[in-house]
Protein backbone atom coordinates (compact mmCIF):
# COMPACT_ATOMS: atom_id res chain seq x y z
CA UNK A 1 0.00 0.00 0.00
CA UNK A 2 1.65 3.29 -1.09
CA UNK A 3 1.96 5.56 1.92
CA UNK A 4 3.92 8.73 2.48
CA UNK A 5 4.64 10.31 5.86
CA UNK A 6 3.76 13.96 5.38
CA UNK A 7 3.27 16.64 8.03
CA UNK A 8 3.29 14.02 10.80
CA UNK A 9 0.60 11.79 9.28
CA UNK A 10 0.66 8.74 7.00
CA UNK A 11 -1.21 9.53 3.78
CA UNK A 12 -2.32 6.97 1.20
CA UNK A 13 -1.78 8.00 -2.42
CA UNK A 14 -1.94 6.61 -5.94
CA UNK A 15 -0.25 7.78 -9.13
CA UNK A 16 -1.35 6.81 -12.65
CA UNK A 17 -0.72 8.07 -16.17
CA UNK A 18 2.06 9.94 -17.89
CA UNK A 19 2.72 13.65 -18.30
CA UNK A 20 2.89 16.70 -16.07
CA UNK A 21 1.87 16.08 -12.45
CA UNK A 22 -1.77 16.78 -11.60
CA UNK A 23 -2.68 16.54 -7.91
CA UNK A 24 -6.38 15.92 -7.11
CA UNK A 25 -7.84 16.97 -3.75
CA UNK A 26 -11.15 15.36 -2.77
CA UNK A 27 -13.95 16.89 -0.74
CA UNK A 28 -15.81 15.71 2.35
CA UNK A 29 -17.53 12.39 3.03
CA UNK A 30 -15.34 10.41 0.58
CA UNK A 31 -11.75 9.60 -0.44
CA UNK A 32 -9.41 9.40 -3.44
CA UNK A 33 -11.79 7.04 -5.22
CA UNK A 34 -14.09 9.97 -5.98
CA UNK A 35 -11.64 10.91 -8.75
CA UNK A 36 -11.90 7.55 -10.53
CA UNK A 37 -14.63 8.66 -12.98
CA UNK A 38 -12.43 11.56 -14.12
CA UNK A 39 -9.37 9.34 -14.39
CA UNK A 40 -11.34 6.82 -16.43
CA UNK A 41 -12.64 9.66 -18.61
CA UNK A 42 -9.04 9.82 -19.87
CA UNK A 43 -7.50 12.27 -17.43
CA UNK A 44 -4.62 9.78 -17.15
CA UNK A 45 -3.90 10.17 -20.86
CA UNK A 46 -2.77 13.77 -20.38
CA UNK A 47 -1.26 13.83 -16.89
CA UNK A 48 0.54 11.91 -14.20
CA UNK A 49 -2.50 11.95 -11.90
CA UNK A 50 -1.87 11.87 -8.15
CA UNK A 51 -4.83 11.17 -5.89
CA UNK A 52 -4.64 10.78 -2.14
CA UNK A 53 -6.79 10.26 0.93
CA UNK A 54 -6.84 13.30 3.17
CA UNK A 55 -6.12 12.67 6.85
CA UNK A 56 -8.96 10.76 8.47
CA UNK A 57 -10.26 9.58 5.09
CA UNK A 58 -9.94 6.26 3.28
CA UNK A 59 -6.65 4.52 3.97
CA UNK A 60 -4.87 7.53 5.46
CA UNK A 61 -4.14 7.92 9.14
CA UNK A 62 -6.61 9.55 11.50
CA UNK A 63 -4.98 11.69 14.17
CA UNK A 64 -6.47 12.30 17.65
CA UNK A 65 -7.87 15.65 18.67
CA UNK A 66 -9.66 18.40 16.79
CA UNK A 67 -8.43 18.72 13.21
CA UNK A 68 -8.21 21.93 11.20
CA UNK A 69 -8.31 22.93 7.58
CA UNK A 70 -4.86 24.41 8.06
CA UNK A 71 -3.57 20.89 8.81
CA UNK A 72 -5.08 19.65 5.56
CA UNK A 73 -3.37 22.49 3.73
CA UNK A 74 -0.01 21.59 5.25
CA UNK A 75 -0.59 17.91 4.44
CA UNK A 76 -1.09 18.81 0.79
CA UNK A 77 2.09 20.89 0.76
CA UNK A 78 4.12 18.10 2.36
CA UNK A 79 2.71 15.52 -0.04
CA UNK A 80 3.67 17.60 -3.07
CA UNK A 81 7.14 18.27 -1.72
CA UNK A 82 7.89 14.68 -0.71
CA UNK A 83 6.68 13.33 -4.05
CA UNK A 84 8.86 16.01 -5.69
CA UNK A 85 6.09 17.24 -8.00
CA UNK A 86 5.98 20.93 -7.04
CA UNK A 87 5.16 23.16 -8.74
CA UNK A 88 2.23 21.07 -9.95
CA UNK A 89 -1.17 21.52 -11.49
CA UNK A 90 -3.79 21.02 -8.76
CA UNK A 91 -7.51 20.36 -9.16
CA UNK A 92 -9.81 20.30 -6.15
CA UNK A 93 -13.50 19.94 -5.39
CA UNK A 94 -15.74 21.30 -2.62
CA UNK A 95 -13.95 21.32 0.76
CA UNK A 96 -10.85 20.12 -1.08
CA UNK A 97 -11.04 23.34 -3.10
CA UNK A 98 -11.07 25.36 0.13
CA UNK A 99 -7.95 23.46 1.23
CA UNK A 100 -6.11 23.99 -2.04
CA UNK A 101 -6.97 27.69 -2.20
CA UNK A 102 -5.95 28.27 1.40
CA UNK A 103 -2.57 26.67 0.68
CA UNK A 104 -2.13 28.59 -2.58
CA UNK A 105 -2.55 31.87 -0.72
CA UNK A 106 0.32 30.91 1.60
CA UNK A 107 2.55 28.82 -0.70
CA UNK A 108 1.94 29.95 -4.31
CA UNK A 109 5.29 28.52 -5.42
CA UNK A 110 3.86 24.99 -5.13
CA UNK A 111 1.33 25.56 -7.94
CA UNK A 112 1.61 25.71 -11.73
CA UNK A 113 -2.15 26.10 -12.01
CA UNK A 114 -5.18 25.66 -9.78
CA UNK A 115 -8.68 24.45 -10.72
CA UNK A 116 -11.37 24.91 -8.06
CA UNK A 117 -14.94 23.64 -8.13
CA UNK A 118 -17.32 25.36 -5.71
CA UNK A 119 -15.38 25.75 -2.45
CA UNK A 120 -18.03 26.01 0.32
CA UNK A 121 -16.58 29.19 1.80
CA UNK A 122 -19.80 30.40 3.38
CA UNK A 123 -18.04 33.09 5.42
CA UNK A 124 -17.05 34.81 2.16
CA UNK A 125 -20.73 35.52 1.39
CA UNK A 126 -21.93 36.14 4.95
CA UNK A 127 -22.76 39.74 4.03
CA UNK A 128 -24.84 38.85 0.97
CA UNK A 129 -28.60 38.75 1.70
CA UNK A 130 -29.42 36.51 -1.26
CA UNK A 131 -26.81 33.93 -0.29
CA UNK A 132 -27.91 33.98 3.34
CA UNK A 133 -31.51 33.31 2.32
CA UNK A 134 -30.38 30.21 0.40
CA UNK A 135 -27.97 29.08 3.09
CA UNK A 136 -30.34 29.30 6.07
CA UNK A 137 -32.40 26.14 5.37
CA UNK A 138 -29.25 24.27 4.37
CA UNK A 139 -27.47 25.24 7.59
CA UNK A 140 -30.50 24.13 9.60
CA UNK A 141 -30.27 20.69 7.97
CA UNK A 142 -26.52 20.59 8.53
CA UNK A 143 -27.03 21.35 12.23
CA UNK A 144 -29.52 18.48 12.44
CA UNK A 145 -27.07 16.11 10.73
CA UNK A 146 -24.30 17.19 13.09
CA UNK A 147 -26.56 16.52 16.07
CA UNK A 148 -27.01 12.92 14.87
CA UNK A 149 -23.24 12.50 14.49
CA UNK A 150 -22.51 13.89 17.96
CA UNK A 151 -24.80 11.16 19.30
CA UNK A 152 -22.96 8.50 17.27
CA UNK A 153 -25.90 8.11 14.88
CA UNK A 154 -23.69 8.10 11.80
CA UNK A 155 -26.08 6.50 9.33
CA UNK A 156 -28.96 8.77 10.34
CA UNK A 157 -26.71 11.81 9.98
CA UNK A 158 -25.40 10.68 6.61
CA UNK A 159 -28.90 9.99 5.32
CA UNK A 160 -30.13 13.41 6.45
CA UNK A 161 -27.15 15.13 4.82
CA UNK A 162 -27.72 13.30 1.52
CA UNK A 163 -31.45 13.99 1.37
CA UNK A 164 -31.63 17.55 2.76
CA UNK A 165 -28.26 19.04 1.75
CA UNK A 166 -26.53 17.14 -1.04
CA UNK A 167 -28.93 15.36 -3.40
CA UNK A 168 -32.57 15.83 -2.38
CA UNK A 169 -35.45 13.84 -0.86
CA UNK A 170 -35.48 10.11 -1.58
CA UNK A 171 -31.94 10.09 -2.94
CA UNK A 172 -30.46 7.92 -0.18
CA UNK A 173 -32.35 4.82 -1.32
CA UNK A 174 -31.22 5.41 -4.92
CA UNK A 175 -27.52 5.38 -4.03
CA UNK A 176 -25.55 2.11 -4.15
CA UNK A 177 -24.81 0.38 -0.86
CA UNK A 178 -21.08 0.89 -1.39
CA UNK A 179 -21.64 4.65 -1.41
CA UNK A 180 -23.74 4.37 1.75
CA UNK A 181 -20.79 2.70 3.45
CA UNK A 182 -18.34 5.37 2.24
CA UNK A 183 -20.57 8.13 3.62
CA UNK A 184 -21.09 6.44 6.97
CA UNK A 185 -17.38 5.64 7.30
CA UNK A 186 -16.50 9.32 6.89
CA UNK A 187 -19.32 10.78 8.96
CA UNK A 188 -17.19 11.46 12.04
CA UNK A 189 -14.45 13.02 9.89
CA UNK A 190 -17.01 15.45 8.49
CA UNK A 191 -18.11 16.26 12.05
CA UNK A 192 -14.47 17.03 12.84
CA UNK A 193 -14.20 19.30 9.78
CA UNK A 194 -17.34 21.20 10.71
CA UNK A 195 -16.10 21.62 14.29
CA UNK A 196 -13.08 23.64 13.09
CA UNK A 197 -14.13 27.28 13.65
CA UNK A 198 -12.17 28.36 10.55
CA UNK A 199 -13.43 25.68 8.16
CA UNK A 200 -15.34 28.17 5.96
CA UNK A 201 -13.22 31.31 6.30
CA UNK A 202 -10.76 32.92 3.92
CA UNK A 203 -9.12 36.36 3.85
CA UNK A 204 -9.74 37.57 0.30
CA UNK A 205 -6.89 40.06 0.63
CA UNK A 206 -4.46 37.13 0.78
CA UNK A 207 -5.44 35.96 -2.69
CA UNK A 208 -3.29 38.56 -4.41
CA UNK A 209 -0.42 36.14 -3.67
CA UNK A 210 -2.05 33.51 -5.92
CA UNK A 211 -0.20 34.48 -9.07
CA UNK A 212 -0.73 31.11 -10.76
CA UNK A 213 -3.54 30.76 -13.34
CA UNK A 214 -6.78 29.77 -11.59
CA UNK A 215 -9.89 28.20 -13.11
CA UNK A 216 -13.12 28.58 -11.13
CA UNK A 217 -15.76 26.07 -12.20
CA UNK A 218 -19.44 25.97 -11.36
CA UNK A 219 -22.17 23.42 -11.94
CA UNK A 220 -25.14 24.84 -13.84
CA UNK A 221 -27.49 22.97 -11.49
CA UNK A 222 -25.77 24.07 -8.27
CA UNK A 223 -27.20 26.53 -5.78
CA UNK A 224 -26.63 30.18 -6.58
CA UNK A 225 -24.66 30.93 -3.41
CA UNK A 226 -21.75 28.89 -4.78
CA UNK A 227 -21.71 31.22 -7.78
CA UNK A 228 -21.58 34.21 -5.45
CA UNK A 229 -18.58 32.69 -3.67
CA UNK A 230 -16.84 32.29 -7.03
CA UNK A 231 -17.68 35.88 -7.96
CA UNK A 232 -15.98 37.10 -4.79
CA UNK A 233 -12.94 34.92 -5.46
CA UNK A 234 -12.73 36.10 -9.07
CA UNK A 235 -12.59 39.71 -7.91
CA UNK A 236 -9.64 38.93 -5.64
CA UNK A 237 -7.54 36.57 -7.79
CA UNK A 238 -4.98 38.10 -10.19
CA UNK A 239 -5.26 35.50 -13.02
CA UNK A 240 -8.66 33.84 -13.18
CA UNK A 241 -10.80 32.03 -15.74
CA UNK A 242 -14.40 30.83 -15.34
CA UNK A 243 -16.16 27.67 -16.52
CA UNK A 244 -19.74 26.43 -16.15
CA UNK A 245 -20.26 22.66 -16.40
CA UNK A 246 -23.64 22.29 -18.08
CA UNK A 247 -26.08 19.85 -16.50
CA UNK A 248 -23.80 19.30 -13.51
CA UNK A 249 -24.04 20.14 -9.85
CA UNK A 250 -21.54 20.07 -6.99
CA UNK A 251 -19.56 16.97 -8.10
CA UNK A 252 -19.00 17.16 -11.88
CA UNK A 253 -15.81 15.08 -11.70
CA UNK A 254 -18.13 12.23 -10.64
CA UNK A 255 -21.42 12.89 -12.43
CA UNK A 256 -20.20 14.63 -15.62
CA UNK A 257 -16.62 13.42 -15.80
CA UNK A 258 -16.04 13.79 -19.59
CA UNK A 259 -17.19 17.43 -19.55
CA UNK A 260 -15.16 18.16 -16.43
CA UNK A 261 -12.02 16.55 -17.86
CA UNK A 262 -12.44 18.44 -21.14
CA UNK A 263 -12.68 21.78 -19.32
CA UNK A 264 -9.73 20.98 -17.05
CA UNK A 265 -7.40 19.79 -19.81
CA UNK A 266 -8.30 22.73 -22.07
CA UNK A 267 -7.52 25.18 -19.27
CA UNK A 268 -4.17 23.59 -18.44
CA UNK A 269 -3.28 23.35 -22.14
CA UNK A 270 -3.72 27.13 -22.38
CA UNK A 271 -1.59 27.84 -19.31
Amino acid sequence: MPLIHANGVNLFFERVGEGDPLVCVHGSWNDHNSWLPAIEADLRASFSVITYDRRGHGQSENMPGQGTRRQDEDDLAALMEQLDVAPAHVTASSFGASIALGLAARRPELFRSLTLHEPPLVAVVADDPGSLAQLQPMMTSIDAALDHLRKGEDEQGARLFVEEVAFGPGSWDKLPETFHRTLVDHAQTWLDEQSDPDWATLDLDDLDRCTMPVLLSHGAQSQEWYLTVLDRLAEALPRVSRQTIEGAGHTPHITHAPAYVAALTAFIRDV
